[in-house]
C-alpha cells in the first residue's frame, strides 16, 4: 500500500475479482498517463472486511471517489466498509463520489436487489454479523447509488474511460500534456522509470530514454512528466527540441522559463540574456525538465548544456533515439523503450482497427499477419489499425498483399501503406503539411491551401492516425513527416529542382542560384 501521508487526486474502490484485470486496470493507467494521482489498494480487498488505519487516512487524503459497482462488489464486507468510511467523507465540501454501474443497474445498488440483494440475504443470515453494519452498508449503497455517474454496458469501455479522465481533469482545474488514447503498458513504464529514479537523493537525476522513432518515447516522457511534476517547484516539457533548435532557441528559452518560474515568463531580449535567466533559475529551485527529442549537445548550449546547471534533487529526462548522446551529457540512468510483445501489439492495434481490445474473429488471422509486420512498433500499429478501420475483408487482403513485398526494417514504408490508401487530393494535402504546416493552426492552413476539400482532407488525414489536432494546430509525428519528405524526394532523387515540394532552405538556394527548377 501507498503511503498515507499522500494526497491523492482519486480513490478507486472496486471488487478486485470483477474488474482488476480488465476496466479498474485500464481506468488506473488512463488517469496515471493523465498526471492524476491516483490510489488503489495492490492487495486482495477481503481481508476479513476490517478497513486498516492507514486505508482509513488515505481517505481522508483523497479528494475525489470512483466506486466501480460491478456484479460482486456487494459480496466483499471489505468493500462495503471502505463504501461506508467514503460516504462519511462525503461530508466535507471538498470531497466528491462518482459512482461507475459497471454491467449493474443503479436500482440494484440503490435498492439491493438483483446479486446485490442476494449478498444481502446472505448477510442476514449469518449470527455472527452485527445487524448495525448492515443497515450502514444498505444506508451507504441507497445513498451513493443515487448519484448521477458512470455507466458501462454495451458500449465501447474506452469512451467512457476517456469521458471519465476528461471529466476529473476539468474538476481538478489542470491541463495535462496530451498523451493520447488507447496507450498500452503505460503503468509499466511509469513504474520502472520511476524505480529508477533516485527522488530522494541530493543529486540531480538524468534520466535518459532512448529508442528508435515511433516507439513512444515522447509519450512515455509525457506521462512521467504529468505522474510527477506536482512534486517540483517548476517543471517544463520542452518537444521537439533537435529541430526547433535550429531557428526557435529563443522560443525554446521562454518556454523553459515559464515552467520554471510556475506560469511567470520574464520577456527574453537575446539568446545571451535568456542563457544567464535560465542558469539563475536552474541553480536555485528543484525542477523537473524534459527534453525531447535530443541527439547532440550543441542542441542544449542555451538550454541546459550540463547537468550541473542544476539545482540538488532536480530531475532531467532526455529522450533521443542516439544513447551515444546520453553518455555525453552524462547520464545517471537510462531506459530503453522496448517493442511491444505479441500481446500488447494486438491489443492497440484492436483498438484502433476494431475499436476493442482483441480482434474480431472472422478478421483474426488478419490481424497476427499485420502484428508480424509492424514488429511491435506502436506507431506502426495505430497507423495501419486506423488504416484498417471499416475494411472490407478484400479490402484487407489487398493491403497484406502489398505489406508481404516490403522488408519488416522498412518502417516507413509500412507507414506508407496508409498514405497509398488516400486519394490525389488527400495525398497533396499530406506532402503539404509534411512539408510546411506541421505545427500551425488549422485555419490558417485551410485559408492558405484553399481547397473546397482541405477540410474533409485534413478529417481524414486525422482519422488514419496520420495527424493529430491539438489546440487546433497540425501535428504530425516525426516519422511520419519524415516518410512525407521521403515521397517527394523520391520523384527525383538527384534533383530537388524537380521536386514538387521544396522545404529545406538550403535545397531551395541550389535550386534558385543554379536555375534548375523543372518547367
Amino acid at each position: 500500500m501507498a503511503s498515507a501521508d499522500r494526497n491523492y487526486d482519486v480513490f478507486l474502490s472496486f471488487r478486485g475479482e470483477d474488474t482488476r484485470k480488465n476496466f479498474s486496470d485500464h481506468l488506473y493507467t488512463t488517469l496515471i498517463a493523465n498526471g492524476i494521482h491516483t490510489f488503489r489498494d495492490s492487495e486482495e480487498l477481503d481481508k476479513g472486511g476490517d478497513i486498516a488505519s492507514e486505508l482509513s487516512r488515505v481517505i481522508q487524503k483523497s479528494r475525489i471517489f470512483i466506486i466501480i459497482f460491478s456484479r460482486n462488489y456487494a459480496t466483499s464486507k471489505w468493500c462495503l466498509n471502505e463504501l461506508v468510511k467514503i460516504t462519511e467523507r462525503m461530508t466535507q465540501k471538498e470531497s466528491t463520489i462518482h459512482p461507475v454501474f459497471y454491467h449493474v443497474n443503479p436500482s440494484e445498488v440503490r435498492h439491493q436487489s438483483g446479486s446485490y440483494g442476494e449478498a444481502f440475504s446472505n448477510y442476514e443470515k449469518d449470527a455472527d454479523l452485527e445487524k448495525e453494519n448492515i443497515v450502514k452498508w444498505r444506508a451507504a449503497l441507497t445513498q451513493v447509488g443515487n448519484l448521477s455517474g458512470w455507466h458501462v454496458d454495451n458500449q465501447y469501455e474506452s469512451e467512457v474511460l476517456i469521458g471519465i479522465t476528461n471529466d476529473i481533469i476539468r474538476r481538478l482545474n489542470r491541463e495535462p500534456l496530451n498523451v493520447g488514447k488507447n496507450i498500452i503498458g503505460m503503468s509499466f513504464h511509469l513504474e520502472k522509470l520511476k524505480s529508477l529514479m533516485n527522488i530522494e537523493s541530493n543529486e540531480v537525476c538524468v534520466v535518459g530514454i532512448s529508442g528508435i522513432g515511433g516507439i513512444g518515447k515522447t509519450t512515455i516522457a509525457k506521462a512521467i512528466y504529468n505522474d510527477i511534476s506536482y512534486e517540483f517547484h517548476g517543471s517544463c516539457f520542452l518537444k521537439n527540441v533537435r529541430e526547433r533548435s535550429k531557428d526557435n532557441t529563443l522560443q525554446l528559452q521562454q518556454e523553459l522559463l515559464h515552467g520554471i518560474l510556475r506560469g511567470k515568463c520574464l520577456k527574453v531580449s537575446n539568446i545571451e540574456e535568456g542563457l544567464k535567466m535560465i542558469k539563475n533559475c536552474l541553480n536555485s529551485k528543484k525542477v523537473l525538465v524534459v527534453l525531447d527529442d535530443v541527439d547532440a549537445l550543441k542542441q542544449l548550449e542555451y538550454l541546459a548544456e550540463e547537468p550541473e546547471w542544476f539545482s540538488t534533487k532536480s530531475i532531467v529526462i532526455i529522450t533521443t533515439r542516439d544513447k551515444r548522446f546520453l553518455t555525453q551529457y552524462g547520464k545517471h540512468v537510462s531506459y530503453e523503450v522496448e517493442k511491444l510483445n505479441e500481446e500488447e501489439s494486438i491489443e492497440l492495434f484492436s483498438r484502433w482497427a476494431f475499436k476493442q481490445n482483441l480482434p474480431q474473429e472472422a478478421y483474426r488471422n488478419l490481424s497476427y499477419h499485420i502484428i508480424e509486420y509492424a514488429k511491435g512498433l506502436p506507431l506502426a500499429l495505430k497507423v495501419l489499425g486506423s488504416f484498417f478501420l471499416g475494411k472490407t475483408r478484400s479490402q484487407w487482403k489487398e493491403a497484406l498483399h502489398k505489406l508481404e513485398k516490403i522488408p519488416h526494417i522498412e518502417i516507413q514504408n509500412v507507414l506508407k501503406i496508409s498514405y497509398d490508401g488516400l486519394n490525389d487530393i488527400e495525398k497533396g494535402i499530406f506532402l503539404d503539411i509534411a512539408c510546411f504546416f506541421e505545427g500551425e493552426d488549422k485555419e490558417v492552413v485551410s485559408r492558405i491551401l484553399h481547397n473546397v476539400s482541405i477540410e474533409c482532407g485534413i478529417s481524414i488525414l486525422h482519422d488514419k492516425g496520420l495527424i493529430t489536432i491539438l489546440e487546433n494546430k497540425l501535428e504530425m509525428h516525426n516519422l511520419i513527416q519524415q516518410m512525407g519528405h521521403e515521397i517527394v524526394r523520391q520523384e527525383c532523387p538527384k534533383e530537388p529542382g524537380k521536386w514538387s515540394r521544396l522545404w529545406d532552405p538550403e535545397d531551395v538556394y541550389r535550386v534558385l542560384t543554379k536555375n534548375t527548377v523543372r518547367n
